[in-house]
């Protein structure tokens, strides 16, 4: 009787191991999004912001949060998804789940984009004789031969690149810590001056600033998609969700806090797209520069590497499922057993996008998606656990109603360039699904792949 017994618990297919606690899911949160997340972006937001990026940084932790709380509370609804496709289609209809769906796919393609854009600027601080074109074509190859060849990142690599950043980002606090104490030239709200500076602070340019600060958070909802290898889902989801967002905010709040106490807001940079280093050299030296350079150089070589192949898997389950043509876009190598035709593509877009846009111009089109994306996250939960709810309580109304009127206050302060661009990506994206599906009388586009796949 045991051994049946035994035999139908053998027969059983195998589960994911439930192995992960809530702080293995934050440390996994902080090594997606990068350390050095928000030093790519710090020019471009000190510029728009008129030197208020702690203010934009502390701002954008605080409406990532709210949404945080609407994506772990979604994640206990459908545990073995995870995406802002699936729940806006759940909770409200396959038209607007596919909508969305098109605007995550903005984020996917413009990722390695900018990091194309930003690993060119960054190498040309090592060899200037070498012109930009030359650069992004090389980048170009190295994003697209990786992925074409079927190199996996494992996670010994994210660890260790995690370290190594880590480390990098704790020398440079101390270094801008020694720079302060020596040159600290005594003004009245020098040390305040981050946060509010009454000569230059205006709330439309903070907002504008905010709305790109976002891109420091993109990421923190992948640890959704771990739903099934985590102990007690249900709280640890939505606690490492929120708690990825809040630490990552404290500690991109202090790595730009000591950046603009090291250099004042009315000194210019030369480049700043790369303003971040500048700034390391001005705190220790040339020597700091070139740590520095490198270290931010590998980890958006890294981010491009991933996000360009996330971009093609997610071309191939739109293949898949008929959202794009299948002949193409659900095409696989049979020798490498990739989406060869995916990873192409993304990477001539990346490469065309690098001549046509600016970083900063990158990034908040890469934000008009992801905004778009989390407020329909945030509709959904308001959806499911206030609007439906027979026991309506203001714990489930006030979250994603924050998320939701905070992400659409920031997606508004995007520029008109941002807002002409993202608005065209979505037309097309209706057209192509009206084509597909005729007029969406017909059939169910879907933005994702199976796990198997």
């Amino acid at each position: 009787m045991a051994s049946r017994s035994a035999e139908r618990v053998n027969d059983r297919p195998a589960r994911l191991k439930r192995a992960l606690n809530r702080w293995d899911l934050i440390l996994y949160g902080v090594i997606v999004i990068q350390l050095t997340a928000p030093m790519p972006v710090f020019g471009v937001l000190s510029a728009r912001a008129d030197g208020h990026v702690v203010t934009t940084i502390l701002l954008a932790m605080i409406a990532m949060a709210f949404t945080a709380i609407s994506y772990g509370r979604m994640a206990q609804a459908y545990p073995s998804a995870g995406s802002a496709f699936t729940y806006v289609t759940r909770e409200f209809s396959p038209l607007l789940g596919y909508v969305t769906g098109w605007a995550m796919l903005m984020d996917y393609v413009l990722n390695p984009l900018i990091s194309i854009i930003w690993c060119s600027r960054a190498a040309m601080n090592f060899a200037p004789q070498v012109p930009y074109a030359v650069w992004a074509v090389a980048f170009f190859a190295l994003f697209t031969s990786v992925n074409l060849v079927g190199i996996k990142s494992s996670a010994r690599i994210s660890g260790a690149l995690a370290a190594t950043t880590g480390a990098v980002v704790f020398l440079f606090i101390v270094c801008a810590g020694w720079y302060v104490w020596h040159h600290n030239p005594g003004a009245p709200g020098y040390f305040i001056r981050p946060f509010y500076d009454p000569k230059t602070f205006h709330i439309g340019a903070v907002l504008g600033g905010t709305s790109i600060a976002v891109l420091t958070y993109i990421g923190f909802d992948g640890i959704s998609t771990l739903s099934e290898e985590v102990e007690d889902p249900r709280r640890n989801i939505l606690f490492a969700t929120v708690g990825t967002c809040v630490v990552v905010g404290i500690l991109s709040a202090i790595e730009v806090y000591a950046a603009q106490l090291v250099w004042p807001t009315a000194l210019p940079f030369r480049d700043v797209d790369t303003a971040f280093v500048e700034v390391a050299a001005r705190a220790a030296g040339p020597w700091l520069f070139v740590v520095m350079n490198l270290a931010l150089l590998v980890a958006g070589i890294g981010s491009g590497v991933g996000s360009h192949l996330g971009a093609a898997r997610l071309l191939y389950g739109m293949g898949r499922s008929n959202a794009l043509p299948p002949a193409f876009f659900g095409a696989v190598d049979s020798k490498r057993r990739i989406p060869r035709n995916n990873v192409i593509l993304v990477g001539l877009i990346a490469l065309c996008g690098a001549f046509l846009i600016s970083y900063g111009l990158g990034a908040e089109i890469l934000n008009f998606g992801a905004l778009f994306a989390y407020m329909g996250v945030n509709g959904a939960a308001l959806a499911r656990y206030y609007v439906r709810n027979p026991k309506r309580r203001l714990r489930d109304l006030w979250p994603p109603a924050a998320g939701f009127v905070t992400c659409l206050l920031l997606w508004f302060n995007l520029s008109h360039a941002a807002k002409i661009v993202g608005a065209s990506w979505m037309i097309v994206g209706v057209i192509v699904g009206a084509l597909r599906t005729r007029g969406f009388r017909q059939g169910v586009l879907r933005f994702e792949a199976s796990p198997e796949d």
